[in-house]
């Protein structure tokens, strides 16, 4: 299967693709941090390739609620609308079989449509909470596969700083394995 991971700098769905014996490509403005097969640079350059299967990460900075008390502001100065745009570009691939798109709790679901499915890490092996939503195309919900206890909010209780961004938006590697093991087979 040929997998693009889009908008991510991990490495962590894209190498979870490859040890599944597909053929990934992760793509990101930031280069990776990890040895593999990346696209530094815009995305939509990818997106007429012959993919099965694109799982996106959209920047979630002005769609996700836990911003929403600058929502007028990211209005007002459009950066909003652009990313409404971007993720709708995903939303919106004709030619492609398989589609997940990934966001947290967000706008999408009031100026699109709700998402398919609403996963938690602890449902995937990670003693921890992050509800993230997924609009699927193509592709049945994700089972969970490891429920475990903890339950911690750690994603949301980081301290501000400069790798802060960075850091709440990994994947789970029990999430990516999922997503191989229950997508991968397509």
């Amino acid at each position: 299967m040929k997998v693009l991971v889009a908008c991510e700098f991990s490495g962590i769905v894209r190498d979870a693709f490859i040890r599944g014996g597909h053929e990934a490509v992760s793509c990101d403005l930031l280069p990776t941090e990890s040895a593999g097969s990346h696209y530094q640079g815009d995305v939509r350059d990818l997106l007429g390739y012959p993919w099965d299967l694109i799982i996106a990460h959209p920047p979630c900075t002005d769609l996700s609620v836990s911003g929403a008390r600058w929502f007028a502001d990211k209005r007002a100065c459009g950066s909003q609308y652009a990313s409404v745009a971007f993720f709708m570009l995903f939303a919106r691939l004709p030619h492609v079989p398989h589609v997940a798109i990934e966001n947290p709790v967000g706008i999408m679901s009031s100026l699109w449509r709700t998402p398919d499915q609403i996963i938690q890490p602890w449902q995937f092996g990670h003693g921890e909470t992050k509800a993230t939503c997924l609009w699927l195309k193509g592709l049945p919900k994700l089972e969970p596969t490891d429920i475990v206890g903890g339950r911690e909010a750690r994603v949301h209780r980081m301290a501000p700083g400069p790798d802060r961004g960075r850091e709440r938006s990994r994947t789970f590697a029990g999430i990516a394995d999922a997503m191989v093991d229950q997508w991968g087979a397509l």
